[in-house]
């Protein structure tokens, strides 16, 4: 760890929560289940400054260590972790680490490198930023009950140097469109931000975004930059 500062996304009924508890950290953990919060404050006595009973969607996550750096851990709720991995993005600047469990399907998916058959924006996003590792894979029989689907630990840890070299957010759009009909050529999918140039027309533009890395996208983000200034 980088930090001793530690937030669990979605602790439950403390599963993980005993152990951080434990640790040298400076622990805190939010959970929107008002039922799961009563149950996690009888069990461990977290105190309302411990235990954030919050949507993590709708929170400022800046404010939570007072804009000091922070790492994440959790077994993150399945229906919305893409979108934890979102928030994460938004607020890099502040964290450096994340550890977590996801289905397996979403974590292969932000791991996967260029030609995979699940590589799209998340994984362009993500990487962009971050290191990308699957750690090991959680099989059903390691919960109670099984769930019908497979699980699988990753981690994210941000690059020494984070920053684009382009617009990040143009680098935002032009991933997004691009994956938008992912079985089209660059040239169909991001017309319209060529508007008015033949660049698109040229032999790179003949490629499918699942065949395009990091530095591609932001070389195509850069490109655009260029043709906006020229107008």
């Amino acid at each position: 760890m980088t930090t001793s500062n530690l937030l669990e996304i979605g602790p439950g009924t403390g599963v993980l929560t005993k152990y951080f508890l434990e640790g040298p950290f400076n622990f805190k953990a939010v959970e929107a289940d008002y039922d799961m919060v009563q149950y996690l404050q009888r069990q461990f006595g977290l105190s309302e400054n411990q235990l954030i009973s919050k949507d993590v969607l709708k929170m400022d996550l800046s404010r939570v260590f007072n804009k000091n750096h922070f790492e994440i851990v959790g077994n993150f709720p399945y229906n919305i972790s893409t979108q934890i991995i979102m928030r994460v993005l938004k607020y890099r600047n502040l964290i450096p680490n994340v550890v977590g469990m996801f289905q397996k399907e979403v974590g292969h998916r932000i791991c996967s490198a260029p030609g995979s058959k699940v590589y799209g924006k998340t994984s362009v996003w993500a990487q962009a930023f971050y290191d990308c590792e699957i750690l090991f894979d959680v099989g059903p029989e390691s919960f109670d009950p099984p769930p019908r689907v497979q699980s699988v630990v990753i981690a994210l840890r941000r690059k020494e140097n984070y920053t684009l070299e382009c617009d990040e957010n143009l680098f935002f759009t032009v991933v997004k469109q691009a994956f938008s009909q992912r079985r089209k050529m660059l040239r169909n999918t991001l017309k319209s931000l060529f508007a008015g140039s033949d660049l698109s027309e040229q032999d790179f533009f003949s490629r499918r975004p699942e065949t395009l890395s990091v530095e591609d996208f932001v070389h195509i983000t850069q490109m655009i930059t260029e043709l906006r200034k020229d107008d």
